[in-house]
C-alpha cells in the first residue's frame, strides 16, 4: 500500500485502479472478446469456455508480467502470452483463438473504460453524499450574517448560507456534466492493429458490435487509438470538480485562521494535532484537498500534450495517459471524499462571524450609508463625505456611527436611531437569501429524492 494513500486518495475509487482490476478489466476485454467471436463464427464455440475461465487475474504472475512488460513495451503483450499459456493447459485448440484479431491498445484502452465505468458509477454517489452534506449546510447558514471578503478585506456583509450555496451550485453543474459525459466516453476501442480490423475482413464491424454488447458499451463509429477527447474530457471533469473543492477549501481555511476563527474542521482525536505545538488544531482535511489539487494542472497538462499522436498508433502519448489519468482520478476520489467529511461535519461559529462584522466599527456598513444620504445630496457627494468620514474613524479609531451622528450634513436627514439601523449588517445582505434558496430548488431538482436536513 501507497503510505499517503490514506491522506490523498482514500475513497471507493483507489481500489478500481489496482493493478489486479487493471489486470481483471483487460481480462474480461479477452473473454468478451471470444463470446463476441464465437457469436460471428469467427472462432470455434467449444473454445470459448477454456478462454472465460481461464482470465481471471488470479491465473496471472503479475511480478512476470510486470517484468515482461518493461520489454514488451506495455502489459497486454505479456498477459495476452501468460493467458494463452493458461488456456492452452486446459485446450490447446482454444489456446489458437486467444486475443484473435485484436491489437494490444484495444485490450489496454477498452480494459480501462471498464475500470473508468466503475469509477463514474461510483464517483456520482460520492457527489451525491457530497451534495446533501452541503445543501443541508447551505439550507443550515441561509441567515447566518458574516463578512463578505474582496482582495481579503472586508468588503460587504454577505451570509455562510451564500458561501456555501455558490459552491452548491458550482457542484450542480458538474453534477449534470458528470451524467452528460457517459455516453460520450464509455465506448469500445476494437480497431486492430492499425485501425481497420483487416484480420476479421468483412466481419469486423458485427464482431465490434457484438463486443460492445458484451462489455454494454458504445460502439465507435470509428476506432479511436489516437483520438483522445474522450479521455480528456474524463480528466477534465475530475480535475475540475476538484479545482472547485479546492476553491472550497482555500477559502474554509482562511476562516479557519486563528484570528478569524469563524469555522473549524471536525473535531476527532488526535486530528489537527502538531509534533511540537499541543495547542494546535490544523486544517488537515483542506490540506489534503489542496494537496491534490495543485497537483493535478500538471497532470492535465499531460493529458493535452498526450492528444497530439503519431497516425494510427502512438509513441509516447498513449504510454503516458496509463499513469496519469489513475492518479487523476484517485486523487479526484480522495478530494471527494475528504470534502464530504470536512462539510458534513464542520464547526460554524455565527457569534465569531457576527463579531468580526464589527472590527472595523461600522465601516463595513459604508456602502449603505452612502446610497441612504445619496437621496439628499446626490451620490458623488454622498460618496465622498461618507469616504472621508471613513478615513477619520481609521485615523482616529473611533466608531463611524459617532462621526455620522456628529456631522452636520449627515445628522440634518438621519437620526441615531435610523443611522444605528442603517449600520446594522443583519438587514444589508441584499438578494442572499434569494439566491440561497435558488441554488436549493436546484438541487431539489437535479436530486428530487433527497433532502435538506443533516
Amino acid at each position: 500500500m501507497d503510505l499517503l494513500t490514506p491522506l490523498l486518495r482514500e475513497s471507493a475509487l483507489t481500489a478500481i485502479f489496482s493493478d489486479e482490476q487493471t489486470v481483471q478489466r483487460m481480462l474480461d476485454f479477452e473473454a468478451a472478446l471470444a463470446r463476441a467471436q464465437a457469436r460471428c463464427d469467427i472462432i470455434p464455440a467449444a473454445s470459448v469456455t477454456a478462454i472465460e475461465q481461464a482470465c481471471k487475474v488470479q491465473n496471472i504472475n503479475l511480478p512476470a508480467l510486470a517484468e515482461s512488460a518493461a520489454n514488451a513495451g506495455n502489459l497486454a503483450i505479456p498477459l495476452v502470452k501468460q493467458l494463452t499459456a493458461k488456456v492452452k493447459e486446459q485446450d490447446p485448440q482454444a489456446a489458437k483463438y486467444v486475443h484473435w484479431g485484436a491489437t494490444s491498445q484495444d485490450v489496454i484502452d477498452t480494459g480501462f473504460v471498464l475500470q473508468l465505468r466503475e469509477a463514474l458509477d461510483q464517483t456520482d454517489e460520492l457527489l451525491t453524499r457530497l451534495l446533501s452534506a452541503l445543501a443541508a449546510q447551505t439550507a443550515l447558514h441561509g441567515d447566518t450574517v458574516m463578512p463578505g471578503r474582496t482582495w481579503m478585506q472586508h468588503a460587504l456583509p454577505v451570509t455562510f448560507g451564500l458561501k456555501l450555496a455558490g459552491t452548491l451550485d458550482a457542484l450542480l453543474r458538474w453534477q449534470v456534466r458528470l451524467h452528460e459525459l457517459r455516453a460520450r466516453v464509455l465506448v469500445l476501442q476494437f480497431g486492430g492493429a492499425a485501425g481497420t480490423l483487416a484480420s476479421l475482413h468483412e466481419q469486423g464491424p458485427d464482431v465490434a458490435q457484438q463486443l460492445a454488447h458484451e462489455l454494454n458499451l458504445t460502439q465507435a463509429d470509428t476506432p479511436w487509438h489516437s483520438q483522445r477527447d474522450r479521455l480528456l474530457e474524463a480528466g477534465h471533469w475530475y480535475a475540475g470538480v476538484s479545482a472547485t473543492l479546492g476553491k472550497f477549501a482555500n477559502d474554509f481555511s482562511l476562516l479557519m485562521q486563528t484570528e478569524v476563527a469563524e469555522v473549524s474542521e471536525p473535531v476527532a482525536a488526535g486530528r489537527g494535532g502538531s509534533s511540537a505545538m499541543p495547542h494546535k488544531r490544523n486544517p488537515v482535511s483542506c490540506a489534503a484537498i489542496l494537496t491534490a489539487v495543485q497537483r493535478m494542472p500538471g497532470l492535465m497538462a499531460t493529458l493535452y500534450s498526450s492528444q497530439i499522436q503519431q497516425h494510427e498508433r502512438a509513441l509516447g502519448g498513449w504510454q503516458a495517459e496509463w499513469e496519469v489519468l489513475p492518479e487523476l482520478l484517485t486523487l479526484a476520489g480522495g478530494v471527494l471524499t475528504q470534502s464530504e467529511y470536512l462539510i458534513r461535519g464542520m464547526q460554524v461559529d455565527s457569534q465569531k462571524m457576527r463579531a468580526d462584522l464589527d472590527i472595523t466599527h461600522g465601516l463595513i456598513m459604508a456602502e449603505a450609508v452612502t446610497l441612504a444620504l445619496a437621496d439628499s445630496l446626490g451620490k458623488q457627494d454622498a460618496h465622498h463625505l461618507v469616504e472621508t468620514l471613513c478615513h477619520q474613524a481609521l485615523d482616529q479609531k473611533r466608531p463611524l456611527l459617532e462621526l455620522l451622528e456628529n456631522e452636520p450634513r449627515v445628522s440634518t436627514h438621519f437620526t441615531s436611531n435610523e443611522l444605528k439601523t442603517l449600520l446594522d449588517p443583519s438587514r444589508a445582505t441584499g438578494s442572499a437569501t434569494h439566491f440561497v434558496r435558488q441554488v436549493l430548488t436546484r438541487y431539489k431538482e437535479q436530486n428530487p429524492d433527497a433532502s435538506l436536513s443533516a
